[in-house]
């Protein structure tokens, strides 16, 4: 029986639109590098920040995040919505947004404006992840194919992690800190000029209206949750913060709800009945929310700890995005010879062990401790990442690929807020402990208590024997909070990996 006017119109298209294929991956790969390149520099940037914006320790864990929590209430609304009025119009669309709010964000004048900044941020990218993979999973219906371009996606963002910081530490060490935003600006402009002629439009030809009252509770529901997690684990569960968490779950609740009774959902929660996508969704969430927050802080380690300029700690950091590079190009075709479930298990039990090595972590310690940990959690998220994205997107209905999309990125960016609240006020509340040697006088003690950026800046104003001693005091209280928070980041990883060994059981790519 053929299909509907629509439909045909939909697939002809999709098929003229194959020779070009490759060439429309390059354009979507440049917006993941878009995202990919703005998360790393901010971390670069930090210490920048604090100098010129003066940010408290939790305005600093907030500028951090708050891209991350606008991101993930936001990301199945706008998968929906690229299902409905089409994926490459949300794209540009969202691509134009994204440099625009980047140019704000660089010329942010306070604290507060660049937590509000990075929020509009997180609502244009919001836009932008669920978009590229929804196109590929239209471009490429081949299964090999496909697993090769997700391969190139994962591989492009592993690569901007590394061109972030390297870049970053380049912009940083020649010009201000907002420089490291208005990079995003030539490779927005590259993208919409040359999307708009290669990429092919698609879209749900059945897709019912944008549920609006879905996309608020949505929105509440994730930033209650994750925001109530936040405050939580920095002040302790208190009414209020309980109460924003309830209200949170509650939503989220209504909004579960909502979607089993709508004829046309925002988010198909059928979805999760398979027990590959169920269980690709929650490796992707947990691996991420061990991953963060130590990110977060590593640049922060390497540059106010150890003393490295941007440059440095950028480069510094390329073995991660290396191995990630090789691994993710690999890994369809590694997942089809052994088992998705032995590759995905496998790739997280090495970020695990990774981590844990980071037991041993000192003021002092050498970078060929650092190299080879960064490199293998590379290599095992490079693995993980991308037979996830690939299980993810194979076992969807084309056009359902957008809401799939968006669940992962979802999964990925929540996992990202959650790490960074939890792991990141780990660090913060081992740090804050620290008692500061004797002769430092009160206003010094209280700067340098509030994070490490601080303490740098209190000890440079000492006298030379007294501010030593400040700074050898908190960086090894700091030291002493990334390993807790590896300790439990390890924890998390290993854990995850011996639940995705169980939940991939049987599960295989196409192909």
């Amino acid at each position: 029986m053929s299909g509907s006017p629509v439909e045909v119109r939909e697939e002809s298209a999709e098929a003229e639109a194959r020779p070009g294929r490759w060439l429309a991956l390059a354009v979507l790969v440049l917006a993941v590098l878009l995202v990919a390149v703005d998360a790393t520099v901010l971390g670069l940037a930090t210490p920048f920040l604090s100098e010129d914006l003066g940010p408290s320790g939790t305005q600093l864990l907030w500028i951090g995040d708050i891209y991350s929590f606008v991101i993930a209430g936001l990301l199945v609304s706008m998968g929906g919505l690229g299902d409905r009025i089409g994926r490459k119009k949300l794209l540009l669309g969202g691509s134009v947004a994204f440099g625009a709010v980047s140019a704000l964000t660089a010329y942010a004048q306070s604290a507060e404006m660049m937590i509000g900044a990075r929020a509009l941020l997180g609502v244009a990218g919001a836009t932008l992840m669920p978009s590229t993979l929804a196109l590929i999973r239209n471009l490429f219906q081949d299964p090999r194919e496909r697993s090769l371009a997700v391969g190139i996606w994962g591989a492009t963002a592993s690569a901007g992690t590394a061109v972030g910081p390297v870049l970053g530490g380049f912009l940083l060490e020649h010009f201000w800190w907002g420089s490291v935003f208005l990079i995003n600006l030539p490779v927005m402009v590259l993208l919409v000029i040359v999307g708009t002629k290669l990429l092919p439009e698609s879209r749900d030809p059945a897709p019912g209206p944008w549920d609006l009252p879905s996309v608020l509770l949505s929105l509440v529901g994730m930033i209650g949750v994750v925001y109530a997690v936040k405050e939580a684990a920095v002040y302790g569960v208190r009414g209020d913060i309980a109460a924003t968490g309830m209200v949170g779950v509650l939503a989220l609740g209504w909004f579960v709800r909502r979607q089993l009774t709508l004829p046309a959902p925002l988010l198909d929660m059928r979805l999760f009945r398979h027990r590959g996508f169920s269980g690709a969704v929650l490796a992707d969430l947990f691996t991420v929310l061990g991953l963060s927050g130590l990110v977060f802080f590593l640049s922060q380690y390497l540059q106010l700890v150890q003393g490295r300029d941007p440059l440095e700690a950028g480069l510094a950091e390329l073995p991660t995005a290396a191995g990630a590079v090789l691994a993710g190009l690999l890994a369809g075709r590694a997942a089809r010879r052994f088992s998705v479930r032995a590759v995905v298990s496998g790739g997280l039990a090495a970020i695990g062990l990774a981590l844990a090595a980071l037991l041993w972590l000192r003021t002092d310690t050498g970078y060929p401790l650092l190299g080879a940990v960064l490199l293998v959690v590379g290599v095992g998220a490079g693995l993980a990442f991308t037979v996830t994205a690939d299980v993810i997107l194979s076992t969807v209905p084309k056009n359902q690929a957008g809401a799939a999309s968006a669940v992962s990125e979802t999964a990925y960016e929540l996992g990202a807020a959650l790490g960074i609240a939890v792991l990141g006020s780990i660090v913060t509340g081992a740090y804050r402990g620290f008692t500061p040697p004797v002769g430092v006088p009160g206003p010094a003690a209280e700067r340098a208590d509030d994070s490490i950026g601080g303490a740098v800046e209190a000890a440079a104003a000492l006298p030379s024997e007294t501010g030593t001693a400040l700074l050898a005091t908190a960086k090894d209280a700091f030291v002493d909070g990334l390993r807790i928070a590896a300790g439990v980041g390890a924890g998390v990883l290993l854990a995850t990996a011996v639940a995705a060994w169980f939940l991939l059981r049987r599960q295989r790519l196409d192909g």
